[in-house]
């Protein structure tokens, strides 16, 4: 596996390749990020004989945090995550200071739509996807990847991705992978390691309210009654009762992310986000 930390390094690295499958990833990585690694090879090497080659980049991406949010602290696991990814069928790293990434500051920026950005998580973090869509799009620019793979996990995220891959036509094919979850089915994050013990008993009830309100949107569709408001605002009081604070508790549709108010025919997804003590998670679960 080569490590490289340059854009010219990198383009080095990966001039014979005759497929070019991609991984962004923030570092500290979980089993969750080794799968969409394991998924990449897989996929290098069903679609070619020979040369294949698979990429994962490692960086910090301070456009995309707020002012108050955790970039300074956001854990740094550089060796283990490089022993990780070579463990999983990792060829290239790309390691690239923010000098190298962004030698002037950027003011080329890409905006996605408010209505797909400026709910949900756009919302509570401004700015987010900008600095989200920045990136990965400069990203793609660089390793210039047949295909990407990115976890449903950060579901918006992965919605944004793709619409900027289709409306900026971008020659890249989009995987999403499915949400690694513990054995109690809390969604694995980096930033689960922030929780403290009490906590990280405590965390899975945020998954077991997704899936109680999936339960009762798949119940209410089928009897024909479905009142989203309601169940939205039990799920929120329930947490809070708890010692949450949660954000959002909500049930969208998959394609859009926009509101469902009653009984709906299309696929569904419910997302949360909350704070349990000092940590932020999310996760969502599909109807």
């Amino acid at each position: 596996m080569h490590i490289v930390h340059t854009l010219a390094d990198l383009r080095r690295a990966l001039k014979p390749a005759a497929l070019r499958a991609f991984v962004p990833t923030m570092g500290n990585l979980h089993q969750g990020h080794l799968d969409l690694m394991q998924m990449a090879r897989q996929e290098a090497d069903t679609r070619v004989k020979t040369g294949g080659m698979t990429v994962a980049s490692i960086f910090v991406n301070r456009l995309q945090f707020g002012p108050h949010e955790d970039f300074d602290t956001y854990p740094r696991t550089f060796e283990r995550d490089c022993e990780l990814l070579q463990a999983n069928g990792c060829d290239v790293v790309f390691a690239p200071s923010e000098k190298d990434l962004y030698p002037e500051p950027q003011v080329f920026k890409v905006h996605p739509p408010a209505e797909l950005a400026d709910i949900l998580e756009g919302a509570f973090r401004p700015g987010f996807f900008v600095g989200v869509s920045t990136v990965v799009h400069k990203l793609f620019n660089i390793v210039q990847p047949d295909l990407a793979v990115f976890g449903k996990k950060d579901y918006q995220q992965l919605m944004v991705i793709c619409r900027m891959v289709q409306q900026m036509a971008l020659p890249i094919e989009i995987i999403g992978g499915d949400t690694r979850r513990a054995e109690d089915g809390l969604a694995l994050s980096s930033r689960n390691g922030y929780l403290s013990a009490d906590e990280r008993a405590e965390a899975v009830q945020l998954s077991k309210a997704l899936k109680s309100l999936a339960a009762a949107a798949r119940a209410g569709n089928a009897a024909g009654q479905l009142d989203v408001p309601a169940l939205e605002t039990a799920a929120m009081v329930a947490l809070r009762a708890r010692g949450w604070a949660p954000d959002y508790i909500t049930l969208r549709r998959q394609h859009d992310l926009s509101p469902v108010s009653g009984p709906c025919a299309e696929p569904l997804v419910v997302l949360g986000a909350a704070k349990l003590g000092q940590t932020r998670l999310i996760d969502n679960l599909e109807v």
